[in-house]
């Protein structure tokens, strides 16, 4: 008998593929006797995934269409959550969006975004101890090199930074704290600096050996989610309510009261890199 397969197709950051893992686990007990192949634009997110047969990265699928297409008993999953009306609309959370998109129920303390890390990779988290009790502060999302966002600060996904210093200030003495940010960030003094690139294990490795978290919604809070892990996220030009968990003390900043006309905005109110 030849193999079944599911062709489940992500793209976005890496936020939103951590998010993905979540739908992984619906597709595999509506299709328990299919094979899941994954094409993504961040693959590791899912190497380690149990449910996961094989990992494509997005752009680089070899001898694809001859493995799983043609011929093949296949059903692929590749539609764009963020342009479904519902989430336009602001009618339903994107993890809600996403399930009903591909006709799943979604219940959120069963379905939740996973992320296993195998020994070689958690043995990173020694690295990230100190002295005292750690915190991470994530100030700036987005790509670490400037390249991927060139503003030193984007005003809608990055913690102010007179909030950043406040929070420094109250924690310094009992906390070592970690600013997680990109290249080109304003470093917030007293704090430990974590701002080149690295893999992705790496990061997550960070998040898993500190006491505290202070974060913003980026990739950080989604894998927070995934490893279970509360943690306070502030949230500035999106809202928890569409992108965010219950496991999170979630604070959302205050819509502006003065009349904002927003030239450039199409089906979304904020460019989430902040442009002025």
């Amino acid at each position: 008998m030849s193999d079944k397969f599911i062709v489940f197709h992500v793209e976005g950051g890496l936020g939103k593929n951590i998010a993905g893992t979540a739908v992984i686990k619906a597709i595999k007990e509506a299709h328990p006797d299919r094979k899941i192949i994954v094409t993504a634009s961040w693959p590791e997110v899912y190497l380690n995934n149990p449910n996961v047969e094989r990992v494509y990265r997005a752009g680089n699928t070899s001898y694809f269409y001859d493995s799983y297409i043609k011929d093949k008993d296949t059903i692929v999953y590749r539609k764009e959550p963020y342009f479904e009306n519902d989430h336009i609309m602001r009618k339903t959370p994107l993890m809600v969006t996403w399930f009903n998109m591909y006709g799943f129920k979604y219940e959120s303390k069963k379905h939740q975004p996973y992320l296993p890390m195998n020994m070689i990779q958690s043995s990173n988290i020694t690295r990230w101890k100190r002295n005292k009790p750690t915190m991470l502060l994530h100030t700036n999302g987005g790509p670490f090199s400037k390249d991927g966002q060139p503003h030193a600060y984007a005003w809608t996904r990055d913690m102010p930074i007179h909030t950043a210093q406040s929070i420094v200030q109250e924690y310094k003495k009992d906390y070592h704290i970690f600013q997680l940010c990109r290249e080109n960030s304003t470093l917030i003094p007293g704090t430990e600096v974590v701002n080149k690139p690295m893999t992705n294990y790496e990061l997550f490795s960070l998040l898993c050996s500190v006491n505290k978290r202070v974060l913003i919604d980026s990739c950080i809070q989604h894998a927070a989610a995934a490893y279970n892990l509360s943690s306070t996220v502030l949230w500035i030009g999106t809202h928890p309510c569409m992108f965010g968990y219950d496991i999170h003390d979630n604070i959302a900043a205050r819509t502006p009261s003065s009349i904002v006309k927003n030239v450039d905005a199409y089906l979304f109110d904020y460019d989430f890199n902040g442009v002025p």
